[in-house]
């Protein structure tokens, strides 16, 4: 293979990216590739819409990526994930005979027995352990611990098929085989939490574009997932609600929009300036998108668990597009419980790279990231040759043109120069010695090539004679 890289392809609701890496032996990625499309009505709350036109854009990132690699790609790691995706908790029971050990094989079982849950309309992409309970102690791992009464405690990923049917329908038709898939919101915990915020408990709040994601963690483990179909996008059809267009909308919110203003602070009389011609009062303009962010906080705080209510020490931990806004971590402070909030710009791990969209650190690359973080297959093909036929069947040198054998030298011409010499020099001796043996056959007496030749054949006859006469 012409290179060793990983790539990774996220679908997002207001763009897909693709992302080329390399791994480094220090546990740091170099970024060699980064191609981006804008999915135009395709993509609707992270879930493939339009077929036909997600193809296209994987394409035209693919053929990005080919053209900055000058390689092939043979693979690519995708992540899943929009407004399907949510997570159950699930409980299967097995009742045990008196003195009996817990096996490695009843574990096995009760994993089977979850996996093999039917949800309608739904596929399990992940199966996650919690914790099994033997009796009434809670334990990681049961086995050879005796008990009569065993559970197992599972949190399961679920993603609607007809989802994952499409998605892969789509990576088929643009030619693109998948190496694995990812969990989206998982991969991008693994690349911003600490280890430290899993364990305390955590809730992680991915604000993009048309869903918000939130994650709750604790003890390490993934407790709960969901995904609510809101996000920055709203906020900016709020604004063109105004009579505004959408792209001055988005302008303006990206301008002067901010999740919090301090009651304090006297606005009266300020305006911003739409276009040339109009402008909109500032306190119009606050109220619709603080009453937009109040209700994302408050769908956020419905999702956490009850249980969980004052005990996720790590805090809460904000990252994505719509973290840009101004003052969302005070935002989220006021309208909940967290003291400890947080704004994940970046990844965790090191990053070597040039391209401005990872510089940047504004937390919209860090799930596409945090995929590539996960991925360790080498993706690259073949190298792209830029000859112009490279299949061509023609003959090539056994060595390489550096070692002169496609072009006769000075060296080459002196051998063969004294090969015909030495074989001229040849041919005249042979001429030489033929010439001699026919003078010497001219200069040869007659009588030796006649009379001399029938005398002695007429003394052998004779002889013959006598001696037969001898015998008789």
């Amino acid at each position: 293979m012409a290179k060793d890289f990983i790539v990774a392809i996220e679908i997002g609701s207001s763009k897909i990216t693709g992302i080329a890496g390399r791994k480094n032996t220090d546990g740091s990625i170099s970024i060699l590739a980064v191609a981006k499309e804008t999915p135009s009505s395709c993509v609707k709350k992270g879930v493939v819409y339009n077929l036909d036109r997600t193809v296209q854009c994987l394409n035209s990132i693919v053929s990005k990526l080919k053209t900055t690699l000058k390689a092939e790609i043979a693979y690519a790691y995708v992540g899943v994930g929009g407004q399907s995706t949510r997570s159950i908790e699930n409980v299967i029971t097995r009742e045990l005979p008196n003195d009996t050990i817990v096996s490695q094989d009843m574990v096995d079982s009760l994993m089977d027995a979850n996996r093999s849950m039917d949800y309608p309309d739904a596929d399990i992409i992940e199966a996650i352990t919690l914790e099994y309970k033997l009796g009434q102690q809670y334990q990681i791992d049961p086995v050879g611990v005796p008990c009569t009464h065993l559970e197992g405690h599972f949190l399961n990923i679920l993603w609607r098929n007809s989802n994952y049917r499409n998605l892969k329908k789509c990576f088929s038709n643009a030619g693109i085989a998948i190496a694995d898939v990812f969990i989206s919101p998982l991969a991008l915990a693994d690349s911003v939490l600490t280890d430290s915020e899993k364990r305390s408990g955590c809730v992680l709040v991915d604000l993009g574009a048309q869903t918000t994601t939130i994650a709750v963690y604790s003890k390490s483990l993934l407790r709960h997932l969901a995904v609510i179909p809101l996000g920055g996008a709203n906020i900016t059809k709020d604004i063109a609600s105004l009579q505004i267009e959408e792209e001055h909308a988005e302008r303006l919110k990206l301008t002067y929009g901010a999740a919090y203003t301090n009651p304090e602070e006297d606005n009266t009389g300020l305006t911003y300036a739409i276009d040339s011609d109009r402008s909109i009062q500032s306190d119009t303009f606050m109220n619709v998108v603080e009453a937009r962010i109040e209700e994302i906080i408050a769908n956020v705080r419905y999702q956490i668990p009850e249980k969980y209510e004052g005990k996720l020490l790590g805090g809460l931990i904000l990252t994505g597009g719509g973290a840009l806004l101004k003052n969302i971590e005070e935002a989220f402070q006021r309208k909940t419980n967290f003291n400890k909030i947080r704004f994940a710009k970046t990844v965790r791990f090191d990053l070597h790279s040039k391209h401005p969209e990872i510089t940047a650190q504004d937390g919209t690359m860090n799930t596409v990231l945090g995929l590539l973080a996960k991925g360790n297959l080498n993706c690259a093909g073949r190298e792209i040759s830029n000859n112009l036929f490279p299949d061509a069947e023609t003959e090539r040198p056994a060595t390489l043109p550096s070692e002169g054998e496609h072009m006769p030298n000075a060296t080459d011409n002196k051998a063969q120069q004294e090969q015909a010499n030495n074989k001229s020099k040849f041919e005249t001796k042979e001429k030489k010695e033929d010439k001699a043996e026919k003078k010497q056959a001219n200069n040869e007496p007659e009588e030796e090539k006649g009379p001399t030749k029938f005398k002695q054949w007429k003394e052998k006859l004779s002889g013959f004679i006598r001696q037969m006469a001898e015998e008789e």
